[in-house]
């Protein structure tokens, strides 16, 4: 059983994280129940990841397609309801663009994630080289990542 305080909630948000950036299947699939689904928004290429199995999978094939690359911007964690939300950014530098959005965590009495919901900022327009961002938003003033951070991969 991992640790289901706020601090272990979120540690766990973190090293899941860690293991996308790292593109190990197994370490991602550790965060997660085994059933868990990651819902998309509706339209989203890639569709729902049921599994945690699916979940680890798609991950290590958008940093293979993709060269991804994610940072946690904000977390707020509500260790009681087993539950927490980030904000997020996804750098794609294999196609010079990024995506920023939130996700919803539920977690198992365990401590492992048994749903995310994620939420994207509004659809850039065509022409846009900044991506998926909200219109106006002083994004560096705010200390968010303006370029994807060096991570370490799994050979």
């Amino acid at each position: 059983m991992r640790n289901i305080t706020a601090a272990g909630l979120e540690a766990t948000i973190r090293e899941y994280f860690d293991a996308c950036n790292e593109a190990d299947a197994g370490k991602i699939s550790g965060c997660f129940e085994p059933d868990a689904v990651h819902y998309f928004p509706a339209g989203a290429p890639q569709g729902t990841f049921v599994g945690a199995r699916a979940i680890a999978e798609g991950w290590v094939t958008a940093v293979r397609n993709l060269g991804s690359i994610w940072t946690i911007d904000r977390i707020i964690v509500d260790a009681p309801k087993l539950e927490a939300v980030i904000e997020w950014t996804h750098f794609k530098p294999k196609q010079g663009v990024h995506l920023r959005g939130d996700e919803w965590y539920i977690f198992s009495s365990r401590g492992l994630i048994t749903e995310i919901r994620a939420y994207y900022s509004c659809p850039p327009a065509a022409g846009t080289p900044r991506g998926h961002e909200i219109g106006n938003f002083d994004y560096a003033a705010r200390g968010y990542p303006m370029n994807p951070p060096a991570v370490k991969r799994k050979a």
